[in-house]
């Protein structure tokens, strides 16, 4: 998942029911534009079932280029041959990631609104680092609210891509971008509504911000 694009790109992430007719619902949002990755993201769901329930998922992204990041789970990922593995600061450690997914595995981390934890985060070999919550979010409660400097910061400095997450919508994600965001990671504003008519008002939005 490279930021090799001139402009931010989107990270899709799932909601936390993936059943029912949600692979069709995937499938419009990835056809409506392009999408850097999706995450796989599911909670209270033993392995076998995860499995069953990521395997369409995975082939959509497949179809359409898109990497599929596996939340929180190095054993799924590596179960699923997924492209890569996010995790959380209590999720297992970049290094055994990548000595159990190999050197081409995507390897994300979650680092809140810390600087610090970030620069560790790539120090260990981390390919992106995720810093937010940026805006109140209903899909994770996060008492971290980095600001926009952050992201210009790091920018700046380092050349680890970074993700804003948090509450991110059409609305809202200009600023995001025009301080250095690399990767929008959107959920509700994606799957609470119409998701191509997301996706393509993300991309609009995208497009549209300064700098």
């Amino acid at each position: 998942m490279p930021a090799d694009n001139p402009r931010c790109q989107l990270y899709l992430i799932s909601p936390l029911d993936v059943g029912g007719d949600f692979p069709a619902r995937l499938e419009r949002a990835l056809a409506a534009g392009p999408v850097a990755a999706f995450q796989f993201r599911v909670k209270g769901v033993e392995q076998h079932e995860a499995a069953r329930l990521a395997e369409p998922l995975q082939e959509i992204c497949a179809r359409h280029d898109v990497a599929f990041i596996v939340n929180d789970s190095i054993a799924l990922a590596k179960r699923l041959k997924a492209d890569g593995v996010h995790l959380g600061q209590d999720d297992g450690d970049v290094r055994d990631a990548r000595e159990e997914l190999g050197r081409d595995a995507q390897i994300g981390v979650t680092c809140h609104a810390s600087v610090h934890l970030a620069m560790e985060a790539g120090e260990a070999g981390a390919d992106y680092v995720a810093f937010g919550s940026f805006f109140p979010s209903e899909t994770k409660a996060s008492e971290h609210r980095p600001d926009l400097e952050l992201l210009s910061r790091w920018q700046e400095v380092f050349e680890i891509p970074c993700v804003a997450i948090g509450g991110i919508t059409p609305q809202n994600c200009g600023p995001l971008v025009t301080a250095g965001a690399d990767f929008l990671a959107v959920c509700g504003a994606v799957w609470k509504g119409d998701e191509a008519e997301a996706v393509r008002a993300f991309h609009e939005a995208i497009a549209k911000a300064p700098g």
